[in-house]
C-alpha cells in the first residue's frame, strides 16, 4: 500500500452557519491552498507513530459511543455525533494540539469543523467508505442529521485506514458510502477541476470499487475484499479532493441535507441521472469511466451496483414528490452543479430528480 498521498493543506478556512452556509466543494478552489502531504497509513498500530511523526502529543478524540471505547491516545474525548455544537467542542479541545476522529462521514466533517474552528490537525481512521477524509469541505448536521451549515479549509493531516474496522458495517452502510466513492472517481474524470493526475486515480478507484464491491456485499467478513474496497475508496477520495464534485453529488447533498438521509444511498440513486445528463458534453470520459467499470453502459452498471443496497428510487427514502421543484433549485446552486461540464437549470435539476423519484 502506498505510505503517502499529497495533502492539500489550507491554514485558514471558512466556517459558515445558516443561510450563508457553503459546505460543499467549489472545484478546484475548495479542495485545498497549499503544499505539503497528507500522510496515509495502513493499520491501526501505525497510529502512534504517525501522531508521533506530526508531532500531536495530545489528540482529542472525536468518536461516536461505538468507536470511542478503542483504545486510542486521548487527551479528551467527544462522542456526540453529528453534532452542531461546534464551538463546544472547540472549547473543549482547548488543550490539544490535535484532532483524532474514528468513524465514518459525519464524525469526519464534524473534526473538520472544530479543525476550521481551532486550526488544529485532523487525522483521520476512516470506517466506511465515503472519503471524506480527502476533502478539505465540510457539512454541518445536528443530531437529526439535518444540514445546519458547512464550510472549508479543514487542516487535514494524516489518514489511517484499517479494514478490520470496517467487518461488520452493515450491507447499506457498506453500499451506500462504497456508491459515494463510486461518484466520486465518475465526477472527478469530467468536473472542471480535473486533471491528469485526478483521471489516474479516479479510473483506479472505479476500477477497484467495481471489481470489490459485489464480493463484498456477498461475503461481508472477507477481509481481503474489505481491504481491496477500502484502497478503491482511498484513491477515490483523493481523486475528489483533487478535481471536485459534479452534479450528482450537487442533488445528493441538497436531498440529503433537507432531510437527514444517508448522503450516500442519495449518490447511489442520483449518479445515473448526472450520467445521463453529462453525456452529450463529457461523452468521451464517461466512456473511460465505463471502460474501468468493465461495460458499455456505466448507468446499468452503477444501477446494477446500487441495488446491491436496496437503492433504487428516492421515493423509496420518503422524499416527498411534490418538493422536487425546489430540491432542483438548491441543487442548481450548489458549488457541484456549478463545476459540472454542463451547466443545469433548476428547471433540469427538478426533472432529473424526477427522473429517479
Amino acid at each position: 500500500m502506498p505510505s503517502k498521498r499529497p495533502r492539500r493543506l489550507c491554514r485558514r478556512g471558512r466556517l459558515l452557519r445558516g443561510a450563508a452556509a457553503k459546505p460543499q466543494l467549489q472545484g478546484r478552489n475548495g479542495v485545498g491552498c497549499g503544499g505539503g502531504g497528507v500522510i496515509v497509513r495502513w493499520g491501526l498500530r501505525e497510529l502512534p507513530g504517525l501522531l508521533g511523526e506530526l508531532g500531536i502529543e495530545r489528540p482529542f478524540l472525536i468518536a461516536s459511543e461505538r468507536w470511542s471505547g478503542l483504545d486510542l491516545p486521548a487527551a479528551g474525548r467527544w462522542r456526540e455525533v453529528p453534532s452542531d455544537r461546534i464551538d463546544e467542542i472547540a472549547a473543549a479541545a482547548e488543550d490539544a494540539d490535535g484532532l483524532l476522529v474514528v468513524g465514518g462521514g459525519s464524525s469526519i466533517d464534524l473534526a473538520k469543523a472544530v479543525s476550521v474552528a481551532t486550526g488544529l490537525p485532523v487525522v483521520s481512521v476512516p470506517t466506511t467508505y465515503a472519503g471524506a477524509e480527502w476533502a478539505t469541505s465540510f457539512g454541518i448536521r445536528d443530531q437529526e442529521r439535518r444540514m445546519q451549515g458547512g464550510g472549508s479549509g479543514a487542516n487535514l493531516a494524516g489518514i489511517v485506514y484499517d479494514p478490520d474496522l470496517t467487518l461488520g458495517l452493515p450491507l447499506e452502510v457498506t453500499v451506500g458510502t462504497a456508491m459515494n466513492a463510486l461518484a466520486h472517481c465518475a465526477e472527478a474524470l469530467y468536473v472542471k477541476g480535473r486533471s491528469p493526475q485526478s483521471d489516474v486515480l479516479a479510473i483506479e478507484g472505479a476500477r477497484t470499487i467495481n471489481e470489490a464491491l459485489p464480493r463484498v456485499a456477498a461475503f461481508g467478513e472477507d477481509r481481503q475484499a474489505r481491504t481491496k474496497l477500502l484502497a478503491g475508496a482511498d484513491v477515490a477520495g483523493h481523486a475528489l479532493g483533487l478535481a471536485g464534485l459534479g452534479l450528482g453529488h450537487a442533488m445528493a447533498q441538497a436531498v440529503g441535507g433537507r432531510y437527514g438521509l444517508p448522503h450516500g444511498a442519495l449518490n447511489a440513486i442520483c449518479l445515473p441521472a448526472a450520467l445521463r445528463f453529462n453525456e452529450p458534453v463529457a461523452g468521451d470520459e464517461i466512456a473511460r469511466f465505463a471502460e474501468a467499470l468493465a461495460t458499455d453502459d456505466p448507468v446499468a452498471r452503477v444501477q446494477e451496483l446500487a441495488l446491491l443496497g436496496g437503492f433504487e428510487r428516492l421515493r423509496d427514502l420518503g422524499v416527498p414528490e411534490e418538493d422536487l421543484d425546489e430540491l432542483g433549485g438548491a441543487a442548481s446552486q450548489r458549488g457541484g452543479a456549478k463545476a459540472n461540464p454542463r451547466q443545469a437549470e433548476p428547471a433540469e435539476v427538478a426533472e432529473l430528480l424526477r427522473s429517479v423519484w
